[in-house]
Parts: C-alpha cells; structure tokens; sequence
C-alpha cells in the first residue's frame, strides 16, 4: 500500500515553473508531483504548491519536455531524467498568493 499524507497548506499559487503535488483528492498525496508551464489557478485549493524551478536553465530544461507532451496526457517520446538537483532555500516570508523567493 502507498503511504499518503495530508495537504500542508494551500498558501502558495500556482504561478508558472511551479512545484505541485499529484493527488487523487484531499489530503491523498504520495510521491508523485508535477511543474506547471503557465499559471493554473483551477489547481489552487486542491494541490499543494511546495516549490518552484529557480533558474533560466532549469525552466529551458522543463520547456523542453514540455515539447513532447499530448493532449491525451502521454508523452510522444519517453523521457528520462537522469539527474536532478534539489537546493534548498531559506524562505524569509510568503505572503498568500505569491510564489516562494530564495532569499540568498
């Protein structure tokens, strides 16, 4: 059986390059996540925005396989990533509705 958990909060907006959870409904969310491409916000309220894709690199990385995306929601090619980097940041203050900002 998968281990869920209960949704954090709901403070973060789902702007562009966002960090979201997948879930299948309140407070079932488990290890799967999506990043957003433009800004979603039907999905406020009901996925929990954790992150967001810092640097121009990073995003050219996401636009591209953005690319290979279907309207049917399977990808024209497989995808394989092979290395990811998690940088954690020190968050001063979110105020609602605003997306995270490393403060260094």
């Amino acid at each position: 059986m998968v281990k869920q958990f209960k949704d954090e909060n709901f403070e973060l907006k789902h702007k562009k390059f966002s960090l979201s959870m997948a879930n299948a409904g309140k407070d079932s969310n488990g290890s799967q996540f999506f990043i957003t491409t433009a800004e979603t916000p039907w999905l406020d309220g009901g996925h929990v925005v954790f992150g967001k894709v810092l640097n121009k690199a990073s995003k050219k990385v996401v636009k591209k396989i953005e690319f290979f995306g279907s309207k049917e929601g399977n990808p024209k090619a497989k995808i394989v990533i092979e290395k990811c980097t998690c940088t954690p940041v020190e968050i001063a203050k979110v105020e609602k509705g605003s997306s995270p900002s490393p403060t260094h």
